[in-house]
């Protein structure tokens, strides 16, 4: 990797952990460079100028610099727009979080969803409850299609045909999307796939997608849901199961 000093960067933390006593290492997302793994030294201290803006689901600009697969942030600067989210809202940012840390390769940039998911970093600072869903499936959706992993949605993976505008689908893990058999938890209709690919072909995907989203959300989900965790490779995402557990409660 070729030394570079690099400034004004869009950003967001993605994740960040301890690194000696007074510094840390931080996963996070550029929009020309993809992710990358900072060391922030000294963010620890009091009187460093990083503590109080290294925080998650605020846009940053960075500057760094270095020729090691860990670079040195050498600034970073709070860029302001929304406030922190909070509640489901604040669990749905650590969820995208986590689903980036596990399907982004470092230093792959998609600058497209960058952008989509500073789009709905700001939705979740202002909603809740189902409009929340909504933008969570659309968000999985464009991310799914952005690294390649999501198939066609207007026709049969396997055969490569038409879809049966009298019949129902499902996405599954290993086979994509096929016909829905009698024991699919979750199906959607021939017609309601073609319109989510239109959607994501659309000259502004991630709102044509929340559209689209938002009357098969229900559906969507757990057929999104078993996708992203074959791919992840768990069963069940540590932000989602502290949902769970806390609902539990």
């Amino acid at each position: 990797m070729a030394s570079q000093r690099v400034s004004e960067e869009p950003a967001y933390v993605l994740h960040r952990y301890d690194w000696s006593e007074s510094s840390l290492i931080l996963e996070m997302l550029t929009r020309n460079h993809g992710r990358i793994a900072l060391v922030a030294k000294g963010a620890k201290r009091p009187s460093s100028s990083f503590r109080p803006v290294l925080l998650p689901l605020q846009m940053l600009h960075v500057a760094f610099g270095g020729d090691t697969e860990i670079r040195t942030l050498k600034g970073a600067e709070w860029q302001g727009g929304h406030t922190m989210p909070t509640g489901d809202a604040l669990l749905s940012g650590y969820y995208l979080n986590e689903l980036m840390l596990a399907l982004l390769a470092r230093d792959d940039p998609h600058p497209p969803l960058f952008d989509v998911y500073a789009q709905v970093v700001r939705v979740l600072a202002s909603e809740h409850g189902e409009a929340l869903q909504v933008t969570l499936r659309t968000f999985e959706l464009l991310l799914l299609r952005e690294i390649g992993l999501l198939p066609q949605l207007d026709q049969q993976t396997m055969t490569l045909g038409r879809l049966d505008a009298h019949a129902r689908y499902c996405l599954v893990p290993e086979g994509g999307l096929r016909l829905a058999h009698d024991d699919d938890r979750a199906s959607l209709s021939a017609m309601q796939w073609t319109e989510l690919q239109k959607a994501l072909d659309d000259r502004i995907p991630f709102h044509a997608t929340l559209r689209a989203c938002a009357t098969v959300t229900a559906e969507l989900k757990p057929q999104l849901r078993a996708l992203l965790h074959y791919h992840c490779g768990v069963k069940t995402l540590r932000t989602r199961q502290m949902m769970m557990d806390i609902q539990s409660l």
